[in-house]
């Protein structure tokens, strides 16, 4: 498939290069959005990690690049991308949100990060089957877009039908997704949350201590279904910890 990278990375203040020894925090945004909200995450986190974002087609850097046909084929693209860019054993953690949250489950099984981190997401195995993935019809589509913030209310009418016909896209790309079942990861998995989200349960993200052979950590952020990404001040020196944590050489063993 040809087009644009999937993954994003921006220059930071003073000159600091891009590729350098820090962990990588890989950060997949929520269906019908860019990845590009990220590049705000830079500069709270420099202590911790460089931030990398994924970007599929079909939106900012990426208008008029054609969407992959099936999800794996996403994924495996991304995958491709990211072993070519990142040195073996280079510490890697990776976020995502919602329909971003998925991509980023799939991710990990290929390429074995050091922590992977889910928010506003449904365990793999929810999103299986016909009716399981983000529902294509307009009326959902429209109840989803308008869920992103009160912003959506001021869109103009050509503006929030791009948006809704990337949101169509992104719900088709999520239709082709069959969970195959196999080992389970082998790394912790953070799966955040909205207290009010009517979208993802708090029951369904405990749902994602079944995906690892290690612990499952569930934490709660006061908003809906995006209060992750809009409790940055919040959830940013988590991500920090987290990271920091899952980088750690492991202690030596002693026999």
């Amino acid at each position: 498939m040809t087009g644009g990278a999937w993954i994003s990375t921006w220059p930071e203040p003073g000159g600091t290069p891009v590729h350098d020894s820090r962990p990588v925090l890989l950060c997949l945004p929520p269906a019908g959005a860019g990845c590009h909200q990220f590049r705000a995450w830079q500069r709270p986190l420099a202590d911790s990690a460089q931030v990398w974002g994924v970007q599929l087609p079909g939106r900012e850097n990426r208008w008029r690049d054609p969407m992959p046909d099936t999800f794996d084929e996403a994924v495996d693209a991304i995958a491709d991308e990211v072993r070519a860019r990142l040195a073996p054993g280079h510490p890697l953690t990776i976020f995502g949100h919602s329909f971003g949250g998925l991509i980023g489950y799939e991710l990990a099984r290929r390429l074995g990060p050091a922590a992977l981190v889910v928010s506003g997401c449904r365990p793999p195995s929810h999103w299986d089957g016909a009716g399981r993935g983000i529902v294509e019809d307009d009326e959902e589509l429209n109840k989803l877009l308008d869920a992103g913030g009160p912003g959506a209310a001021l869109l103009d009418p050509d503006t929030r039908t791009l948006m809704l016909d990337m949101l169509r896209r992104d719900a088709q790309l999520s239709s082709s997704y069959a969970h195959t079942p196999g080992a389970r990861l082998d790394i912790e998995i953070h799966a955040w949350g909205g207290t009010a989200d009517e979208t993802v349960t708090a029951h369904q993200l405990d749902g994602w201590a079944e995906a690892t052979t290690r612990a499952a950590h569930r934490m709660d952020f006061p908003g809906g279904h995006h209060a992750v990404l809009r409790n940055p001040e919040l959830i940013l020196p988590r991500l920090a910890d987290v990271i920091r944590a899952a980088s750690r050489p492991a202690a030596p063993t002693h026999l």
